[in-house]
């Protein structure tokens, strides 16, 4: 998932349905993070424990043994989930969308048929044709809207119930060796839509989301329990005549505001088209998820598809998977359709499509925003400045800083012997003890630390290591340098007594 801003232009009011198009892609890596995680197989000791992210189980079995300590996002189960935001105001009849979106569990479970005619539950099923069938959890994504006008009435609030009911599916398998049973336990739940007015264009919204169902008994198992609760929730906000505001990069003279808010195992960020008319730019939509993400967060466009682990490389992890043996494949195609689609997708992969998951270099510095049109008056142009640039500033130059050892100024090209600490050292520099390296470059850490990035004189790749910027790092007392120290020059020389 790349994090860089989505591309960036002024339009004219649209549709939110179409804002949250816009961030579909995004929304559903969210709605499916961690769902299977590679090999994609029920036996794999990292799906046995699945849906740590945005779930909300009842109230009473969260707080069996106290209380839940509010986080802004992360894996901590919860009841509810609270999102506070800033809006501004752009038409007086201006409208706030919430869009929620979650999934519910479904037990799969596999049947066998038996001499009477009658079925008896088993972990997996082989039939006639060679097909395996394996009893697992899946889930089912559902979604609800609530909608709320931006006028006098809104700081009271609008709260609609939410929630999915349940249900039995039974599918019959072929030759009656036997069936699987699909089973879906009821979920209530309630949003809530608030907007407290700050100024006449600003409003700070609170958009609530609570489980309000009926709690398993207090020392039921998490995996039995997820069998009635909410998974990945998280929301989409948008609306009309609305633009919302940074709360991770604020304009200065909103900063109080956006302190203010309190985000509760959940935490919103741009998303959708940026607006570059303010500063910083704001957007027509939110994406408020339960995991960290950046504004106007994009799914890379070299991604063919969703692989349930946006931490991951994509290349890598297609390369894994095309590496399953005949068996792991069976068994993954069996375990969710979820991962069946993901293998099928990898082994019909094109060439032209697996040779741009190698990566791609995207420019530091953003583009122009497109001329405005004739009929307009012309816009003086905006100009981020890349982040930071060697060079551009006073500021840090690892090619050319020094850093002073032993009364020797280390910098690009010195040529130093390593000698890592025994205490407060990486295990794997130990073994490079000893060793003479060059030094590349000189690092300074934001916390004032200073590193020097080192290449081994004896390692038959450093020329590739140094193409590629993978270096070794050490600390200035960790290395000896290698040049002796400056003998005084003759001006430095005191004059000879006569």
């Amino acid at each position: 998932m790349a994090d860089g801003p989505a591309a960036s232009t002024a339009t004219a009011d649209v549709s939110p349905h179409a804002d949250f198009e816009q961030v579909g892609a995004v929304a559903d890596a969210v709605l499916y993070e961690g769902y299977l995680l590679y090999p994609y197989r029920r036996s794999s000791a990292k799906n046995r424990v699945r849906w740590q992210f945005g779930v909300l189980f009842p109230r009473d079995w969260v707080e069996a043994d106290g209380p839940v300590t509010p986080t802004v996002s992360g894996s901590a189960d919860s009841w509810y989930q609270r999102t506070e935001c800033l809006a501004r105001i752009r038409r007086p009849d201006a409208t706030v969308r919430v869009r929620l979106r979650y999934l519910q569990m479904q037990r799969k479970q596999v049947q066998e048929s038996g001499p009477d005619g009658g079925h008896r539950d088993v972990p997996s099923l082989r039939i006639a044709d060679g097909t395996v069938h394996l009893t697992f959890d899946e889930a089912v994504p559902r979604e609800a809207e609530v909608t709320l006008r931006l006028d006098e009435r809104a700081h009271h609030g609008t709260t609609v119930p939410v929630g999915a009911p349940g249900g039995t599916d039974v599918e019959p398998l072929p030759g009656d060796a036997g069936r699987v049973v699909r089973v879906r336990e009821e979920l209530r739940g309630s949003v809530t839509v608030t907007a407290e007015r700050l100024a006449p264009d600003l409003v700070r919204l609170q958009v609530r989301t609570a489980h309000t169902g009926l709690a398993p008994a207090p020392r039921t198992a998490r995996d039995e329990a997820l069998r009635g609760a909410f998974i990945a929730t998280h929301t989409l906000i948008g609306g009309d005549g609305v633009e919302f505001v940074s709360l991770i990069d604020p304009p200065a003279a909103l900063h109080d505001q956006v302190r203010a808010c309190r985000n509760e195992f959940t935490f919103p960020v741009l998303g959708g088209v940026s607006s570059l008319g303010g500063d910083p730019p704001t957007a027509r939509v939110l994406l408020s998820a339960p995991i960290i993400l950046p504004d106007h967060p994009q799914v890379a466009p070299e991604s063919p598809g969703d692989l349930h682990d946006a931490a991951e490389i994509d290349e890598i992890l297609t390369l894994r998977t095309m590496l399953l043996t005949d068996e792991e494949k069976r068994e993954a195609r069996a375990t969710d359709p979820r991962a069946a689609a993901i293998l099928d997708r990898v082994d019909t992969m094109p060439p032209e499509v697996f040779a741009r998951l190698h990566g791609a270099v995207r420019s530091l510095t953003p583009s122009r925003p497109a001329a405005p049109p004739a009929e307009h008056p012309a816009a003086p142009p905006v100009e981020r400045p890349a982040w930071w640039q060697e060079g551009g500033d006073d500021g840090p130059a690892p090619a050319t800083d020094t850093v002073l050892v032993d009364g020797v100024p280390l910098g690009g090209g010195s040529r130093v012997r390593l000698r890592p600490r025994g205490r407060g050292a990486d295990a794997q520099d130990m073994f490079l003890a000893g060793r003479t390296a060059e030094v590349a470059a000189v690092f300074h850490d934001v916390d004032g630390s200073v590193h020097l990035a080192v290449t081994l004189d004896d390692d038959p790749a450093s020329e590739l290591h140094t193409w590629y910027g993978r270096f070794h790092y050490f600390r200035p007392d960790e290395l000896e340098p290698l040049e002796p120290t400056r003998e005084p020059a003759p001006s430095d020389t005191p004059a000879a007594e006569a």
